[in-house]
């Protein structure tokens, strides 16, 4: 078992690549300091993507989730950074990650990323009665 962060995003094969659908994946302990300060931040980090040929292996997500809490990082600045690489990492046909931050000053923060392949159609909307 590891017991050091890692910056390795690791993938596995998208078990059925010819179907849209869509993995939730939600990090409700996510931390990273305060550049301003050093104090800790904390977030909840909702990961939704339609994968492509690879999806996001879990355990290594925890690891790379797990090494920004001694990094300091603007809310916005963290979030893209995730986007970024989980996107580097597994090329999905999209992609949103919302970080929703802890108070700050009084002050609650939730920034949303997202990431679109444009050679990507998404499929109609379903309405139910």
């Amino acid at each position: 078992m590891s017991t050091q962060p890692s910056k390795e995003l690791e993938t596995f094969a998208n078990p059925n690549p010819a179907r849209d659908y869509t993995i939730r994946i939600r990090v409700p302990e996510f931390t990273c300091l305060c550049p301003k300060t050093g104090q800790p931040d904390f977030a909840v980090i909702n990961i939704d993507y339609v994968p492509d040929k690879l999806c996001v292996e879990l355990k290594a997500l925890k690891m790379y989730i797990w090494s920004f809490r001694d990094e300091g990082a603007f809310h916005e600045a963290v979030t893209d950074r995730l986007l970024e690489d989980l996107v580097d990492a597994c090329a999905p046909r999209f992609m949103r990650i919302t970080a929703e931050f802890n108070v700050r000053g009084g002050i609650y923060t939730t920034v949303v990323a997202e990431h679109h392949d444009p050679a990507w159609t998404p499929p109609a909307l379903v309405t139910l009665p």
